[in-house]
């Protein structure tokens, strides 16, 4: 606990660019949290840009907006 899942446009992420966002995401969770390490799990998932308003912004950000953090401003 926790998991995080990024759902975002598809985007070349090289080994060194995912490392660097796992890291970041890994210590804030673990500050915010109190969680350790091993117990914080991070999933990309690249979605289509003809795909985010059914699969993403529907169901993800204007069906459950209680559980959002911060909106979009679009």
């Amino acid at each position: 606990m926790p998991h995080v899942t990024i759902k975002h446009f598809p985007i070349d992420l090289d080994d060194e660019r995912k490392e660097i966002l796992s890291n970041e995401i890994t210590a804030t969770i673990m500050k915010v949290f109190g969680s350790r390490e091993g117990a914080v799990s991070i999933a990309l998932e690249a979605v289509e840009k003809d795909r985010w308003k059914s699969e993403v912004y529907e169901p993800d950000i204007q069906r459950c907006p209680t559980f959002l953090l911060k909106k979009p401003d679009y």
